[in-house]
């Protein structure tokens, strides 16, 4: 037996069954290995598995006989540089990689096998045999609209690596502001020049500290300098458009500048989207330049239309987007995070297959994918922008599904219900959840994901009445209580189950996306109820909203008193729960007016109380144009769903059924 490690039996340690992405080949032994020092073979990462090793408690000796040791290994599956395997023994670690990223990731994975006490590290005898279905795994953050704070950025690349996320997407600049410090032209970092967060950029120093950073979580960062559109903040600066004659040397100087601030890294985002292109040159031109200070280039689409070989990966950022023959894509379509909601449009996430594609083929058409964070609403707190577009959650959607390739649909074809799924495509998504909460309370910075169990929580919701146009208008739920169908002017009125937290009757991106009805019409109200079953009487929060307002939108808040300007309303035991003080109170749409608590996620929770047994939930839904003056993008949706009071988990024992059975 190793003098730094005592072998014992174990039916199972707590983490094994917690791993995300869960590796593609696991078995697991029947013992684990208690280790409290040991050897460790020379490696390029040495500091980083001294430091994991010293932070649980493990002595690292030279002579220690229980030994980590790193193999080259070519007989791993595919081609992939960032496949890895890993044997755990009673008398040794041994990871297998082709590289140092391979050897990263391994890392990563023991630290998520691993259990860490005063007694030092316990890790069950396992064989792991892991690779990528997909090499691009990423996520994009939009600072030019508003600024971002570089610890923030640091803790996201760093706790989001832990998961196998391996692009980092830095898009620099927007309408709103130039924030990538340029010492050729200064003046387009000033104040006068930028519309939010004035006087923030960030320097040569922290860009490249930021490289570094990433580099160090095997995470590429690829900046973004977007050309020739989005870019009031370069016309307000010179007075020109980039591709005027005056525009092109300058913005040629400036990608020329941050290729060199980025020296380092392989990409560059050239942008190309939502712009008249004027001068045919322009896109040509800015391409051969980047690709003549040796960067590969990325562009949206759809943007300018490339021919192959012209550009190295195209970005698919809407439903219209499709990958061009010889040029990598990398899959966006309906994962704009600006537009999600905490819980329904996670659903839909996991379920999606990389675009339409649930594996990987030998073309190398398809890249991978990556989630995107925009937020042409001002809003006030950078943190409270990683959560309110649940950001969290949607990347470690994205990261499972992009490392182990599957998913049974796409994100427009069954949409963000839990309610009919298959029993193998619920169970999947119920243990994908029970795994992101374990590592909610575990690995990740918990403040920021709003987030709790939501694949049990059961509804009926009945056919919707016609109230044409009268929000106001009541009907038989709200007189005769639930039931499983109703009679209104002679017409009967069924009910449906329904799972979520949150549910969309009609989503943001209207009928693109499947709902919970097949086919949604305004002027109308439906009704959803459960039954909460408490094993005491508590004090608990509830998370609940009618309108989840988009981060891209200058909606209106809604009206005082009122939960939105529909008329929803929610009964708990038959006693209304008023919303909360709305914080706006402005009638004028504006993106710079702050988002402030209109979003459940912005808030604490709704202070209620449980009694001991079965309470009754009832929600009325009305809805009458899907578009109005106040609210663009009218969503016909509710979130309701029950949380400790602080809101950060769930009480013990509740069961929601809307028969009341157990």
């Amino acid at each position: 037996m190793a003098l730094g490690a005592i072998c014992q039996p174990s039916s199972a340690l707590a983490n094994a069954d917690n791993m995300l992405p869960m590796p593609r080949q696991i078995d697991m032994g029947k013992r684990s290995i208690r280790l409290k020092r040991c050897s460790l073979a020379p490696t390029p990462l040495k500091a980083q598995w001294v430091e994991w090793l010293s932070e649980s408690g493990v002595t690292v000796k030279p002579d220690d006989k229980f030994a980590i040791t790193f193999d080259s290994v070519s007989s791993l599956p595919g081609n992939s540089p960032e496949a890895y395997s890993i044997s755990v023994a009673r008398d040794g670690i041994v990871v297998g990689a082709r590289s140092q990223q391979g050897q990263y990731l391994a890392l990563q994975t023991l630290k998520q096998l691993a259990d860490a006490d005063r007694r030092g590290l316990k890790i069950q005898e396992c064989r792991i045999v892991d690779y990528p279905e997909f090499p691009y795994r990423g996520i994009m953050v939009d600072v030019g609209r508003t600024y971002m704070s570089l610890p923030l950025l640091k803790e996201l690349i760093a706790s989001l690596s832990q998961f196998k996320i391996n692009v980092f997407h830095w898009h620099l600049t927007e309408n709103q502001s130039w924030r990538l410090e340029s010492r050729l032209y200064p003046q387009l970092n000033d104040s006068v020049n930028t519309t939010r967060n004035p006087g923030k950029y960030y320097t040569f120093d922290e860009a490249r500290q930021l490289v570094e950073h990433a580099k160090r979580h095997n995470v590429i960062l690829i900046p973004e300098i977007d050309v020739p559109g989005h870019s009031e903040a370069f016309r307000r600066t010179f007075g020109c458009d980039m591709q005027s004659v005056e525009g092109m040397p300058i913005i040629e100087a400036l990608i020329d500048e941050a290729c060199d601030i980025f020296r380092d890294v392989p990409y560059i985002h050239l942008g190309t989207d939502e712009v008249a292109f004027t001068n045919p040159d322009f896109v040509p031109k800015m391409v051969a330049l980047a690709r003549s200070k040796g960067k590969k280039v990325i562009s949206w689409n759809p943007g300018w239309r490339y021919a192959p070989g012209e550009i190295d990966i195209t970005q698919l950022w809407s439903y219209r987007g499709k990958a061009q023959p010889g040029i990598p894509a990398v899959d966006s379509r309906f994962h704009y995070l600006n537009h999600f909601d905490n819980f329904a449009d996670i659903v839909a996430l996991y379920r999606s297959s990389i675009y339409g594609r649930p594996r990987n083929d030998a073309s190398g058409q398809v890249a991978g994918a990556e989630i995107a964070l925009w937020n042409d609403r001002n809003i006030e707190s950078d943190s409270s922008i990683i959560r309110q577009n649940a950001t969290y959650q949607a990347a470690l959607a994205l990261a499972e599904r992009a490392w182990t390739g599957g998913g049974t649909e796409y994100f427009d074809s069954l949409g963000t219900n839990l309610t009919p799924l298959r029993a193998d495509d619920f169970n999947s998504f119920a243990d994908f959840e029970r795994r992101m909460l374990w590592h909610k309370e575990n690995t990740l910075p918990s403040d920021l994901i709003c987030y709790v169990k939501q694949s049990d929580v059961n509804w009926l919701i009945t056919d919707a009445f016609p109230n044409g146009g009268d929000c106001s208008m009541s009907f038989p739920p709200e007189t005769e209580g639930t039931a499983k169908s109703y009679v209104h002017n002679g017409t009967t009125y069924g009910t449906a189950p329904a799972t979520g937290a949150t549910i969309y009757l009609r989503h943001v991106w209207g009928t693109l996306i499947p709902t919970f009805y097949a086919d949604p019409q305004p002027n109308h109200t439906a009704y959803a109820f459960t039954y909460i079953y408490s094993p005491k009487a508590q004090q608990a929060g509830a998370l609940i909203e009618f309108q989840n307002y988009s981060r891209s939108e200058p909606d209106l808040p809604p009206p005082a008193g009122q939960w939105d300007g529909k008329g929803s309303k929610v009964w708990l035991n038959d006693e209304e729960i008023l919303p909360p003080t709305w914080e706006g109170t402005h009638n004028i749409k504006d993106n710079e007016i702050f988002l402030t608590n209109e979003n459940c996620a912005a808030r604490p929770p709704m202070a209620i109380n449980l009694k001991k047994g079965w309470n009754k939930v009832m929600l009325k839904l009305p809805v009458a144009s899907f578009s109005t003056p106040e609210t663009r993008l009218v969503k016909w949706m509710f979130t309701f769903v029950v949380t400790t009071p602080d809101g950060k988990s769930t009480p013990d024992g509740l069961i929601y059924s809307p028969d009341m059975s157990k």
